[in-house]
């Protein structure tokens, strides 16, 4: 029987590097999830249990040709959660913090269908050079980085000019770490 994979995700990022492992897919993001956690929680298990969470929060039950791919990405600085910016201060804020220093990003990807369910996570260190304010506000009010963990996407200009080093998967800094993805998505077709 073959296999249909829904993609329960907003980010057109996710949409276009799951095409990238040129498997056919639908998005669906109906989703009843919360997403929320304990203060105690260890802060590289949140994106975990956001993946997670968000794939029992599908909108309805699975069928048994089906298989659901949920994702959680965090910008992680000194033990800091850095989530998606509300306002361009905030954004400002967050890019400030960055410049000069190391942070970690965490992706962590849930796939399951009616039998079983996987998740899984990926860690990248990523360096920024200290950037001028001028940059950071040039940035911020250019390409609107509020939709993104950390106020930065690593494939736009701040990444071609503040970036100086990577250890990790590039995807993964992305939001969306496909050579595991293909690896375990294997299992389930």
């Amino acid at each position: 029987m073959a296999k249909r994979i829904i993609l329960a995700s907003n980010s057109p990022r996710r949409r276009e590097l799951l095409k990238g492992l040129d498997v056919e897919f639908t998005v669906d993001t109906g989703n009843t999830f919360e997403e929320q956690f304990a203060p105690d929680t260890p802060h590289e298990q949140v994106p975990a249990l956001m993946s997670v969470g968000k794939s029992h929060g599908f909108h309805r039950p699975l069928e048994d040709d089906e298989i659901l791919i949920t994702s959680d990405t965090m910008v992680l600085l000194d033990k800091a959660i850095m989530g998606k910016p509300h306002s361009r201060e905030e954004a400002l804020a967050m890019l400030r913090s960055l410049s000069g220093k190391t942070h970690e990003v965490i992706s962590a990807v849930t796939i399951r269908d009616v039998r079983r369910e996987e998740t899984f996570s990926d860690v990248t260190r990523v360096s920024f050079r200290e950037m001028e304010q001028s940059e950071l506000e040039y940035y911020v009010d250019t390409y609107k980085p509020y939709d993104k963990a950390g106020a930065y996407a690593i494939q736009e200009w701040i990444g071609y000019t503040g970036i100086t080093g990577i250890e990790g998967s590039y995807f993964n800094v992305m939001g969306f770490p496909v050579h595991r993805v293909a690896e375990e998505l294997k299992k389930f077709l």
